[in-house]
């Protein structure tokens, strides 16, 4: 039965039903299909999901003009050629045109070329194995029901807050023009990679942070050069402060933002305040499971509940080990690429227990344990200059019990950075577990250094010994040297 043939009131039989077609839920039906289990796909809004229409994907189509223009501007010969505003309807365009015009059509023709049914509507849980779309078609799953919806953008209890209609990612991602001003509150990723785009693309951008620094999950010197870069580029940056209250006098108007700065010594009673006026506000200050609507309470499961899972992506709690939680919804790392991740340990496992195979749960790094979800997460912050980190940070390895070395090399100082750009600023780390002589995590920042980060990811997730990483030569003139540069300072 083709995708669009999948449409009819009947209460059907599958192997495996998946609620949500995100780039997790289209993997899970994939791997289930490829092992010959028959699968089923439920999607109330676009097949593609947040990564394809208004994260991933929009955003980086934003920010790589910006990244470009910034490194042109640091290399002799093109640094005047460069200095020019960027064209913004032509970026808008191009971010429209990545994002397919928020249409679907060529993902829906990709699960129906692979033999992957798909239903519209909204999927809820009706008891064990049993999935109910709209209240009317009723879907039954032989071996397995995904749980793939993903995370939601969370709005904190701030009086005025909801009914100012904040910008969340989705609108960040998706705005059809340039804010004069905007109000960015949080300084996490969507924050200061927002903040970056609309800044270069003209607006006025304040950005408001309830710490003392951006990038809290990642080494501290990261935030601290990104903070440097946006503070370069005429970004306002504010720390130590909170949003009181908010207000917007009409739809489409200014909206106001009332902050509490950090208490004085005579307490929190003796704090200044003081408020923002802007165009627009974006809040990127945390998600949530978008788990509210999906029939948990029928497998006695709490809705809007993040999902407990094993390393095989099974959720625990539930009789018979039908239900599956894969990517956002669990908790364990929010990233379009972990969650793919875990969509193929998910469509091993459901797939093995199917034919009675036995599961791998017991080796770590086995076909059926997401233990990359621990040790090994990569991620890449597409800011100027961008940041990148596997594994575990110093701070997190020594709390995990490690007894570990730290090692800094500044990356201005290898060969390949220098000819990169000039004035090139960068950082790099490498955190070591001294006991086994692998390497725990790795961090860099600066420019052109994503790319640099899935040689780490390989050593971290390979667990392989400093010694052998010795005999892995970089090339000259590259940045990647910077390998060599760290492993001499650990050598000393």
């Amino acid at each position: 039965m083709a995708a669009t043939e999948a449409n009819r009131a009947a209460d059907e039989a599958y192997d495996v039903i998946v609620l949500g077609a995100g780039p997790t839920g289209e993997n899970v039906a994939d791997r289930a299909h490829a092992a010959g289990l028959s699968a089923v796909v439920v999607e109330s809004e676009l097949v593609g999901g947040e990564c394809s229409y208004w994260a991933c994907m929009p955003s980086k189509a934003l920010l790589r003009p910006v990244a470009a223009r910034a490194e042109a501007r640091r290399v002799p010969g093109l640094k005047e050629a460069a200095d020019v505003p960027l064209d913004v309807p032509a970026v808008l365009a191009h971010r429209d045109e990545f994002v397919s015009y928020w249409k679907d059509d060529g993902q829906v023709r990709w699960l129906d070329s692979s033999g992957i049914d798909l239903v519209r509507g909204h999927g809820r849980l009706a008891g064990p194995r049993r999935v109910v779309v709209d209240g009317g078609r009723v879907l039954t799953a032989r071996h397995a029901v995904a749980v793939c919806t993903g995370s939601r953008a969370v709005l904190p209890p701030v009086p005025g807050l909801a009914e100012a209609r904040p910008w969340t990612s989705r609108e960040a991602t998706s705005a059809k023009a340039v804010p004069g001003r905007l109000v960015v509150v949080g300084g996490g990723v969507v924050g200061v990679e927002m903040a970056t785009a609309w800044r270069a693309l003209g607006s006025s951008v304040t950005l408001l942070v309830r710490g003392d620094g951006l990038l809290p999950r990642m080494e501290p010197f990261a935030g601290h050069l990104v903070a440097e870069s946006l503070a370069e580029a005429g970004v306002f940056l504010r720390t130590g402060v909170e949003v009181r209250e908010v207000r917007r006098e009409a739809p489409g108007g200014p909206v106001t933002v009332l902050l509490d700065s950090p208490p004085g010594p005579g307490g929190p009673g003796g704090a200044p305040r003081d408020e923002i006026v802007a165009d627009e506000l974006l809040i990127a200050t945390g998600r949530a499971p978008r788990t509210e609507d999906i029939g948990l309470d029928t497998v006695g499961l709490t809705p809007g509940s993040w999902l407990d899972v094993d390393d095989s992506l099974r959720v625990t709690g539930v009789t018979g080990g039908w239900l599956y939680g894969v990517g956002d919804v669990n908790h364990r790392a929010l990233l379009t690429h972990q969650g793919k991740y875990q969509a193929r340990i998910a469509g091993a496992a459901i797939s093995a227990r199917a034919r009675g195979v036995p599961i791998l749960e017991s080796d770590r790094w086995g076909a059926h344990a997401a233990t990359a979800d621990r040790l090994a997460v990569p991620q890449v912050i597409f800011t100027d200059p961008e940041a990148a980190s596997v594994g575990l940070t110093a701070a997190a390895a020594e709390q995990a019990g490690y007894r570990i070395r730290v090692v800094d090399q500044d990356l201005a100082a290898v060969a390949g950075a220098s000819l990169y750009a000039d004035g090139y600023r960068g950082r790099a780390r490498m955190v070591v577990d001294l006991d086994r002589e692998v390497l725990l995590g790795a961090t860099f920042v600066g420019s052109g250094i994503a790319e640099l980060l899935h040689s780490a990811t390989v050593a971290v997730a390979g667990e392989v010994p400093l010694e052998r990483l010795w005999h892995a030569v970089p090339s000259y003139p590259t940045i990647s040297e910077v390998w060599l540069r760290l492993l001499e300072a650990y050598r000393g």
